[in-house]
Formats: C-alpha cells, sequence, structure tokens
C-alpha cells in the first residue's frame, strides 16, 4: 500500500508518497481502509519538529473508513462496519490501525468525509465550550480563528450554550462564514486591532473567555481582552508557540485563569469519547451543526494540503483522500 511519511524533519517537501507494508493489527486494534483523512496542525507541528515522533513516519490521527481486519480479542468490532477515530496510528495511508478503544461507530446518517471533518476539531469544540470553560447564557466568548475548522464548529456550540460570541477573522469572505455560523460580531484583525474592538464591543468589561488557537501573534491582545478573573484558552499555535511569561502577568492583567488543554485529557474514558461524539453526530443528523469541508486533496498531494493550511488561508476543514 502507500502511505505519506516524512524521513526528516521540515518543510512541506518533507512529505513523502511511499510504499509501505500493510499492516496488521494485534491484540486490542483494528485496521480500517482509509476513506477520508482529516488535516490538522498537529500533523504540521510533527512534520516541522516541534512536536517529535519517530522517524521514518507516517503521519496523521484522524482518519473514518470501514474495517478490514480485527486483531486478536477484538469484541465488538467486524470486518466492514464503518468508524472513526482520532488515534489513528498513521492515518496518511491506504490503510491505517486503529486501537478499538478509541474507535467510534459511524451512523449512517453521516458521511466518511463528514466524519473525519468533524471528529477531532468537533470534539474539540465541545470540551472546549462544556469542559474547558463551561459557557451559559450571559457569557461573551472571543473566538480566534472564527473561520476555521474549530473556529465555525465552536461558534455553533457555543451559541447552543447561550453565549455571545465575538470572533477575529482575516478578511470579509472570512467574517460573512462565521457570521452565518452565529458569531454576533466579527472584528477583522488586520483593519482594527482586536482587544480595543472587544473593548468596544463589550462596554469597557471584557469577554469571559478566550478561545485563541492562534498563538504567538495574538497572546497578548487576548489577555487585554479578558475581564478581571477571565479565562484564557490557549489550544493551538498556527502562529507559533506563545513565548514564556512569568506569572506575575496574570494578575496585573486582572487575576486571569490561564489553560493549556488538550484533546487526550478530554477524552480519558471511553465514556467522554462516546458522549462526544453522540452529542456531534446528533447533531449533525438534527440539521443542527453544520460541517464545512474547506478543501480536498488527494492523499498523494498531501504537501499542497500542509501549504493551505499554513497559510491560514483556509477554511472549514481539509480532508486527504486516498
Amino acid at each position: 500500500m502507500r502511505a505519506i511519511r516524512i524521513h526528516e524533519t521540515g518543510g512541506a517537501e518533507r512529505l513523502q508518497w511511499d510504499e509501505v507494508p500493510v499492516p496488521e493489527p494485534k491484540a486490542g486494534e483494528v485496521r480500517i481502509r482509509v476513506e477520508a483523512v482529516g488535516v490538522n496542525f498537529i500533523e504540521i507541528y510533527q512534520r516541522s519538529g516541534l512536536y517529535s515522533i519517530p522517524l521514518p513516519g507516517v503521519l496523521g490521527l484522524e482518519a473514518a473508513g470501514a474495517i478490514s481486519a480485527v486483531g486478536p480479542g477484538v469484541t465488538g468490532w467486524a470486518v466492514g462496519q464503518r468508524i472513526a477515530t482520532v488515534k489513528a496510528e498513521g492515518a496518511y495511508a491506504q490503510e491505517t490501525i486503529v486501537p478499538a478503544a478509541h474507535a467510534v461507530e459511524v451512523p449512517s446518517s453521516v458521511t466518511a468525509k463528514q466524519a473525519a471533518a468533524v471528529l477531532l476539531q468537533g470534539m474539540t469544540a465541545h470540551y472546549l465550550a462544556y469542559s474547558t470553560y463551561p459557557l451559559k447564557p450571559g457569557d461573551t466568548a472571543l473566538v480566534h480563528a472564527a473561520a476555521g475548522g474549530v473556529g465555525l464548529l465552536l461558534i455553533q456550540i457555543a451559541k447552543r450554550c447561550g453565549a455571545r460570541v465575538l470572533g477575529t477573522v482575516g478578511d470579509p469572505a472570512k467574517a460573512a462564514l462565521a457570521k452565518q455560523a452565529g458569531a454576533d460580531e466579527i472584528v477583522l484583525y488586520r483593519q482594527e486591532d482586536f482587544a480595543a474592538a472587544v473593548k468596544r464591543l463589550t462596554g469597557g468589561r471584557g469577554v469571559d473567555v478566550v478561545y485563541d488557537s492562534v498563538g504567538k501573534d495574538t497572546f497578548e491582545g487576548s489577555l487585554n481582552s479578558l475581564r478581571p478573573r477571565g479565562m484564557m484558552v490557549s489550544y493551538g499555535n498556527a502562529s507559533g508557540p506563545v513565548p514564556p511569561f512569568a506569572p506575575l502577568l496574570l494578575t496585573q492583567k486582572g487575576s486571569l485563569f490561564f489553560t493549556r488543554p488538550s484533546l487526550a485529557h478530554h477524552t480519558l474514558t471511553r465514556e467522554e469519547l462516546i458522549g462526544r461524539t453522540t452529542a456531534l453526530f446528533g447533531w449533525m443528523k438534527a440539521g443542527q451543526l453544520d460541517v464545512r469541508i474547506g478543501g480536498e486533496f488527494p492523499l498523494e498531494k498531501a504537501a499542497d494540503a500542509h501549504r493551505a493550511l499554513e497559510s491560514r488561508g483556509t477554511t472549514g476543514k481539509l480532508l486527504l483522500i486516498p
């Protein structure tokens, strides 16, 4: 079979279209014939060397497809069942191994492409809004990269919670998408200082929570956008890692809370995993959650998908199709 591997870290040109053996599932594992792969910033971090992985390595965590083999001792799964996961052992491949405990069944109402587009970013948006800072009516949230994959889903979920949502985007086309998703106010950060705009839009108070996936470029402005005792949620590094800072800074800016959560720690149990995915799939079936697929690339063109995502010009979710 074919897979995308990196042999050394660096730019998108490091992604190679290699011939590799078909993996065999071990105890507790299943193998799937991949139908769609979700492209995420974590793969860019791994490819660039920001996050370390064993080399040579196949990238990718998020995939949807049909089970093609079941490992010893696995119960509850059978060849042909449609599943999705965010724990694939190299999803940029025609077939990949999935720990059975981290697979979820894809209902008939959801396509493989939709499943691969919603699983990681949808569960991220779910834990941000329901667990990290549980939104409630009367809260105001600032969502950066509001037209991105997580951003569009987070806006919709935040509105379900009754919150007021302010979003930042780079251009009017993205502003229109964020407004369509339900954002109450949009700030074009290239035209206006977003922290000043937030204070204006909140009557000088600031927001209750900032959901920030951008990192270095927005860190200080995000802190300046919060009300006293507000929460800064840093969950991504699209512009680079947040620089080191002294905890005293949080005191100086209003006794703020700062957290750096991950999806892994919000799906520690199978009950959490199933609870979050059941909610997402249920909203999709009911037409209450719109999942935007912003682009599809052949698997062998994974480098083009990485370049597109790194440009920060994309909207919604990018997919690779084997």
